[in-house]
C-alpha cells in the first residue's frame, strides 16, 4: 500500500474532525512510517509526541554523532509499540534513499534544515521541520517552492499556534473584540541564554562527524560551546537569540492577528554587555516589524532583570479596550477602567501522559502544544490540506527575522517587496539574501 492509497483508505472509512480524525485514519491504514533526521534535545521531543498521539513506526534515525544517534534508537524501541529498533545512518542523503518513508521530522541545527527537508520532499514524505525553517532567506523560499512542487504537507515547529491556552486567548479575548483596536505589539525576551564562556578550541570528539555536522555552514574550530545544543551562540549556525525566540512570539502573534509579509523591518543592537565571551550573537537587540498600522516590536536582553518577572517571554498586545499578555505559561487580560480580568494558566497533560514525568529535558509544559500540533499536522496529511504552521507561514516569520538581523547588519531599516521578495531598492541587502555554501555543498534554490 503506498502513501495515496493509505491517505484514501483512511479517508474512506470514517468522518474526521480536523483535530481528532487522524486516529481512525492511520488505524484504517499500513502503519505509516517515520524517520527523525537531528535526534538531539527536541527531535526527540517531537518524535515522542508523535508517537503518544498516533500509531506510527519509526523506522529510521539520523544523526552525525554516533552516541545521540545510539540513544535515540534505543529510547524508541522502548517507547514504541513495536519495540523494534530503527535503522540508524550518519548521513541523511543514505536515509531517504530507502524512499519507504512517509512522515520526515527535520530537527537538525537550524544551518541543516533547508537541504534534508528538499531532500524529504522529492523521496516522497510528507515533513515536519523546525524553526527557523531557514538560515538565509534563499533557502526559505526554495523550501517553499519544493513543497508545493512536490505537493507534500510540510508543518514547521512553531507549536505557539496550537497551544491550548493560547489558542483561547485568541478566540476569547482578541476575535470576540475584548481589545478594541490594537495599536502596538510588544514581544520580548529576557532568558540570560547567551552563554559567556570562552573555552579553548579542541580536537572533535570520536563519536562526532564533524565535517559532516558542520555541512554547507564555514567551518570554525571545533569547539565544546557547539556541541551538543550550544551552536545557537554563533551566527554562523543560526539567526541568533531572533531566530531561536523572537521567531516563535513574532510568528505566535501573526496567526493571532492574521498577518501576512511586514512592510518595513528595522533593527539595531549587538554585543554590547558581555564583551568576553566566545558568543558572537547579540545580547541586546531591538526590532520593530511594520504591519501599516502596527508596529510589532522585538527586545531581548540576556543580561539585567525581566520587564516583568512573570513574563520573562512573550507578548503585549495593547488595545484601547484592554491589554494582553500571553506567554507560553498562560495568558493575562486585563480590561482598560475597569472590569473583570481573565487569567489562565498553561495545560498540562501529566495524568493522561505519565511518561512526560520522568523524560529527560522534556518541557513539560510545552508537551501539550506539540501533541496539538502533531495532531494538526496529522489532520492535513489526511486532508491533503494546509496544516496551521504551513511551510509558506514558516517562511515568513523565519525570514522576517533574519531581515532584522540583516538590519542591524546594514544599520538601516529594510523595505520589503513580499511580491518579488526582495529589499526594495537596496543592492548590498539584496545580496545578503543568501549566505554563500561551503563546498561541495550547493545552495538550494527556485
Amino acid at each position: 500500500m503506498n502513501r495515496r492509497d493509505f491517505l484514501r483508505t483512511g479517508a474512506a472509512g470514517v468522518a474526521l474532525s480536523a483535530m481528532g480524525g487522524y486516529h481512525a485514519a492511520f488505524a484504517a491504514a499500513k502503519t505509516p512510517r517515520v524517520a527523525l533526521i537531528g535526534c538531539g534535545w527536541y527531535g526527540k521531543c517531537d518524535l515522542f509526541r508523535l508517537l503518544q498521539v498516533a500509531p506510527v513506526e519509526v523506522v529510521s534515525l539520523c544523526d552525525v554523532d554516533k552516541n545521540m544517534l545510539a540513544e535515540a534508537a534505543s529510547l524508541v524501541a522502548e517507547r514504541q509499540a513495536s519495540k523494534k529498533k530503527p535503522r540508524t545512518y550518519g548521513d541523511y542523503r543514505d536515509l531517504l534513499k530507502e524512499k519507504d518513508l512517509d512522515i520526515v521530522l527535520v530537527a537538525t541545527p537550524d544551518h541543516w534544515h533547508a537541504l534534508p527537508m528538499i531532500a524529504a520532499l522529492e523521496a516522497g514524505a510528507d515533513v515536519w521541520v523546525q524553526k527557523p525553517i531557514s538560515v538565509d532567506v534563499v533557502e526559505g523560499q526554495a523550501m517553499v517552492a519544493a513543497a508545493r512542487q512536490h505537493k507534500r504537507v510540510v508543518q514547521v515547529g512553531t507549536q505557539r499556534r496550537s497551544t491550548p491556552h493560547l489558542v483561547e486567548a485568541r478566540d476569547r479575548i482578541i476575535k470576540e473584540g475584548k481589545l478594541g483596536k490594537i495599536g502596538l505589539v510588544e514581544i520580548y525576551c529576557y532568558y540570560h541564554m547567551r552563554s559567556p564562556e570562552k573555552p579553548p578550541d579542541e580536537k572533535p570528539p570520536e563519536n562526532l562527524d564533524y565535517e559532516m555536522w558542520t555541512g554547507p555552514a564555514p567551518m570554525r574550530p571545533y569547539n565544546k560551546m557547539v556541541h551538543p545544543r550550544g551552536w545557537r551562540a554563533f551566527m554562523e549556525y543560526s539567526n541568533g537569540i531572533v531566530g531561536d525566540m523572537c521567531i516563535h512570539m513574532y510568528d505566535m502573534v501573526r496567526w493571532m492577528l492574521d498577518l501576512g509579509w511586514p512592510k518595513r523591518v528595522e533593527s539595531t543592537g549587538g554585543i554590547l554587555v558581555d564583551k568576553g565571551g566566545k558568543a558572537n550573537i547579540s545580547d541586546t537587540q531591538t526590532a520593530t516589524f511594520d504591519h501599516g498600522g502596527l508596529d510589532i516590536v522585538w527586545q531581548h536582553r540576556t543580561w539585567g532583570e525581566s520587564a516583568d518577572p512573570k513574563y520573562p517571554w512573550g507578548a503585549t498586545l495593547y488595545g484601547d479596550k484592554g491589554t494582553l499578555k500571553a506567554s507560553v505559561m498562560g495568558y493575562d487580560f486585563t480590561p482598560f477602567g475597569g472590569g473583570a480580568s481573565i487569567h489562565r494558566d498553561v495545560t498540562y497533560e501529566l495524568d493522561k501522559y505519565p511518561e512526560d514525568k520522568t523524560e529527560k529535558d522534556l518541557e513539560k509544559h510545552v508537551a501539550p502544544a506539540i501533541r496539538q500540533h502533531m495532531k494538526d499536522f496529522l489532520a492535513a496529511i489526511e486532508s491533503r490540506g494546509k496544516p496551521v504552521a504551513d511551510i509558506g507561514e514558516g517562511h515568513i516569520s523565519t525570514a522576517s527575522c533574519i531581515l532584522a538581523n540583516l538590519s542591524m547588519k546594514l544599520g538601516r531599516s529594510l523595505t520589503w517587496d513580499a511580491e518579488k521578495q526582495q529589499i526594495v531598492g537596496d543592492e548590498e541587502g539584496n545580496k545578503l539574501l543568501r549566505r554563500p555554501y561551503r563546498a561541495p555543498w550547493i545552495h538550494p534554490e527556485v
